[in-house]
């Protein structure tokens, strides 16, 4: 039983990003399932290029994608990633995506098929705030999401995206920014796997 765990590079001003050195600092296995983690770049086709050669190569039971979220308090997992890219950043290519679609021809949204709800009460119960989020943004967050829901639809296996808060050492210029220790950040993506890993094991 694999899962696969992706986290993005480091975007914008930030040195680093707090989802992929959370996700980097998982343990290998997590309720009897190996993880798989790697990391994605911070582009718009590039990302989720690389999320569906991994899927191919990896065969993965399972996948969730993790992903910075500044300004948020808690470990957010996503329930829908919505057909549309506006942002006011641009990716690391340089490419700027201000209210267009990812798909022309695809479906307005596609749903995370993880267990959200029970992953939202793990997280809670290993002490880390979190709650469900119903929107993931314009940004590259919704983007791998709206690809991942569809990739993972089509090869009959669960896929979803969770949304962290920076990590302390990125906010120690921006009091007003919430924050969280790392440890509790990677203490709550170990809780929402192991959820994940025991759905696996229910079939």
């Amino acid at each position: 039983m694999k899962i696969l765990v992706t986290g993005f590079e480091p975007f914008g001003p930030d040195a680093v990003n707090a989802a992929w050195e959370a996700v980097s600092r998982l343990p290998e296995v997590i309720g009897g399932a190996e993880i798989l983690k790697r990391q994605l770049p911070v582009e718009y086709e590039a990302g989720p290029a690389r999320l569906k050669a991994l899927i191919g190569e990896l065969a993965p039971d399972a996948v969730l994608s993790v992903g910075q979220a500044a300004g948020r308090a808690a470990l957010t997992p996503e329930l829908v990633g919505i057909n549309w890219k506006d942002a006011s950043l641009p990716d690391n290519a340089g490419v700027l995506c201000q209210g267009e679609p990812i798909d022309p021809d695809g479906a307005d949204a596609h749903f995370s098929t993880l267990p959200v709800k029970e992953m939202v009460s793990a997280i809670r119960g290993a002490g880390v705030p979190a709650q469900l989020s119903l929107s993931a943004g314009g940004y590259l967050c919704n983007c791998l999401l709206y690809h991942l829901a569809g990739l993972a639809k089509e090869r009959g296996i669960p896929g979803g995206f969770l949304h962290v808060p920076c990590c302390c050492e990125q906010v120690l210029d921006k009091p007003s920014c919430p924050s969280l220790p790392l440890p509790a950040i990677t203490a709550g993506l170990e809780a929402a796997l192991g959820v994940i890993a025991e759905s696996l094991q229910k079939g």
